[in-house]
């Protein structure tokens, strides 16, 4: 299937872009930042199904879909960060012609969960690449409600803070508290790896912590889990029914893990219950 990306956040389209990467029969022929820009290249190449964001500058996912639909027809699905926030627009480009919508939850669900106070620090770590990182740090800024931004060498976890990991190097948590990025293991398939991180909080950390592990592919994170609650920490694993790709958490789940799952939208809550105490 040939399909096109239509968004103007970087991050954004990034995480599309690994999403179809999942299924290799899936290609991403062209992206466009805003609808007009869409416009024009559906009448140079068409593809099969197009992932419309909904507020862009320029022209927007309803119009785009409007025009696109009138001019050049093809599979549209709305990808939008909130579609309870959008449903006007939304149900505007279905009106026009488009087939579904899909929420983005790539973390921002859970941190517009937690309230402003949050009085927990929290450390991200994705799989996302260096370049992307700073991109990701302020969409998810922009898009949860709370300050994030990328974890400096040396620096210990502060009550408060969203903190994100932002090499291509692991990080992890040292001995006196301060986190650090690391090339070790250098084996490691995925960097930054989930499972170095974890470990160290396992072995390292000696206040209250939670480890969650969300949707993704492969087996990331899975045995840190495991070495987490091992040592009395509470662990959760998002649910089958609200991940997109459910291989971490399933992987998590297959080696008792996780001592609770849950469907992301009620992690948020879980996590402001514990640390609310």
């Amino acid at each position: 299937m040939k399909i096109a990306i239509v968004n103007d956040m970087p991050m954004a389209v990034e995480a599309l872009r690994r999403a179809v990467a999942f299924e290799p029969a899936h290609q991403v022929i062209w992206v466009a930042s805003n609808g007009a820009e869409a416009l024009q290249r559906c009448t140079e190449q068409l593809p099969d199904l197009i992932l419309m964001d909904l507020i862009m500058p320029v022209m927007d996912g309803v119009e785009a879909t409007r025009r696109i639909m009138a001019e050049t027809p093809c599979a549209i699905v709305i990808v939008t960060v909130d579609r309870k926030q959008n449903v006007h627009r939304v149900f505007e480009a279905m009106g026009h012609g488009a087939l579904d919508v899909v929420d983005t939850p790539a973390l921002e669900v859970l941190l517009k969960g937690l309230p402003a106070a949050f009085p927990a620090a929290i450390v991200l770590v994705q799989h996302v690449d260096q370049v992307f990182a700073a991109g990701m740090a302020e969409w998810l800024s922009s898009a949860a409600g709370l300050p994030v931004r990328l974890a400096c060498e040396g620096e210990p976890p502060q009550p408060g803070q969203v903190l994100l990991a932002g090499t291509n190097h692991h990080i992890r948590l040292l001995q006196n508290g301060q986190l650090a990025y690391t090339a070790e293991p250098v084996n490691a398939i995925y960097r930054p790896s989930i499972d170095v991180f974890f470990e160290s909080v396992a072995r390292h950390w000696s206040g209250d912590a939670v480890g969650v592990l969300l949707t993704g592919m492969g087996r990331d994170g899975a045995q840190g889990l495991k070495l987490m609650r091992q040592q009395g920490f509470l662990t959760i694993a998002q649910d089958q029914a609200s991940c997109a790709v459910y291989g971490m958490p399933k992987a998590a789940v297959a080696i008792d893990a996780a001592v609770e799952i849950r469907p992301l939208e009620r992690i948020a809550g879980r996590l402001t219950e514990i640390f609310a105490k």
